[in-house]
């Protein structure tokens, strides 16, 4: 136990699980924003559907440029180290979004004011790209034997904590401004926090070395010149079957948060304050969902865990419509508390999942590509096409496209079955 309790652990762990954090921040405040001024601001539509929509739309833009992230961050990490390039990756994501606290809403610049916002939604997603498989190397490559599961977890602990930080602080925003302020200027101040937090993060990840598994590799002879390359031609498909199997953890996580908060402060009627208080409790038991998993991942392994939360999943989104669309908050609390415990374990072993697919000549660029790829298929478009059937057909089809996107990640994880390059 001694090697788990080490400073040099404690500062691995710590910055594998504070700069998530401050990424998913970051992203958070985005989607929070989105949701509850981004429509009549920067997309000024004939009604309040089609400015939410518009709102879900930009926040798609992430997504689309995570792969792209993945692919740059991956390349150097596999090339340069995992160090530098997590530094480099914190850098850009809160650089783009320190810059949406200074932008111009629609009233200001005409359309100049959301091509700037998507722009810059652009820098958000192409940062976070690279930052999550570097998290989940720099936790998993240090982890002693029989630890992988619950190291593996810290870089998934970040979304709780930046969940909590992103919608506690709209929420004082809410308690503490009128509306009008709100809407003026007081949405602006999360994104400058977030300068304060990359800071942060910055400080703990330049004090980190390099993990031991890059560190082998140079002892063993050059890089690979193009990583994805090697990727795409000996690891197809375990990259094919990991970009399935995150797909229900993005679709999970996205329409009980993003998706969640639109449709209960619109259809439902709830205050902005009255559903982020809601939404704050059951983010607890994602967090406690992760640290279960990440248990139960070295107890037995992180493919089994996952393969029972894609079960529990698909039950999620059956109990959707009759839950969410209840009218009570009390059932919806209890709809959105059970939603994101189960996300937990569809989400916390993927940190030891994933980097345990690649061998690590191209596993920064594997673990990143299956992640972020598997995001656009889950995450990216789920609160658009879940706003859209929601407008059309009400929220029986939404739990409907839960339930599907879980059992596709189901699927994959069934057919690859391999023993992880970790062990």
């Amino acid at each position: 136990m001694g090697t788990i309790t080490a400073p040099s652990t404690r500062r691995i762990l710590g910055a594998s699980l504070v700069g998530t954090a401050v990424e998913f921040y970051d992203f958070y405040i985005y989607a929070t924003a989105a949701s509850l001024v981004f429509g009549p601001l920067f997309f000024p539509l004939e009604s309040a559907s089609a400015q939410l929509l518009a709102a879900y739309a930009s926040f798609a833009v992430a997504f689309i440029a995570r792969p792209i992230g993945a692919l740059v961050f991956g390349h150097y990490g596999d090339r340069i180290g995992r160090k530098s390039t997590l530094v480099a990756s914190l850098m850009v994501m809160g650089g783009s979004t320190l810059a949406i606290a200074f932008l111009p809403t629609y009233g200001t610049a005409g359309w100049l004011a959301p091509l700037l916002l998507c722009t810059l939604r652009f820098g958000q997603g192409f940062g976070l790209g690279g930052e999550w498989g570097g998290a989940a190397l720099l936790a998993v490559e240090n982890a002693p034997p029989g630890w992988r599961g619950r190291f593996g977890m810290f870089p998934q602990l970040g979304a709780p904590v930046g969940f909590i930080a992103a919608n506690g602080l709209f929420l004082i925003l809410g308690l503490v401004l009128s509306d009008e302020d709100f809407r003026s200027w007081g949405w602006r101040l999360p994104f400058l926090a977030s300068a304060i937090l990359v800071a942060v993060g910055l400080w703990v990840r330049l004090k980190l070395t390099e993990t031991p598994a890059f560190a082998a590799l140079a002892e063993k002879g050059p890089p690979p010149s193009i990583p994805i390359a090697e990727l795409l031609r000996l690891h197809w498909r375990e990259t094919l079957g990991g970009m399935l199997g995150v797909i229900a953890c993005f679709a999970l996580f996205y329409l009980s948060t993003a998706f969640a908060l639109g449709y209960g402060t619109t259809k439902l009627g709830y205050t902005r304050e009255t559903f982020l208080s809601v939404q704050l409790g059951a983010i607890l038991f994602l967090a406690i969902g992760i640290l279960l998993s990440g248990w139960l991942s070295d107890r037995f392994d992180p493919r089994r865990v996952l393969i029972g939360g894609c079960v529990a999943a698909i039950g999620v989104g059956f109990a959707l419509a009759p839950m969410l669309g209840s009218g009570s908050l009390a059932i919806v609390g209890l709809f959105l508390a059970g939603a994101l415990f189960v996300m937990g374990f569809v989400y916390g072993p993927l940190g030891a999942w994933l980097p345990g697919l690649f061998p690590a000549r191209v596993r920064y660029t594997g673990a990143s590509m299956a992640f972020n790829m598997g995001g656009i298929l889950g995450g990216g478009l789920a609160p658009v096409i879940a706003q859209a059937l929601s407008d059309t057909g009400g929220l029986r089809p939404v739990g409907w496209y839960l339930a599907v996107a879980s059992a596709a990640s189901l699927i994959a994880l069934l057919a690859l079955d391999k023993p992880p390059h970790l062990d």
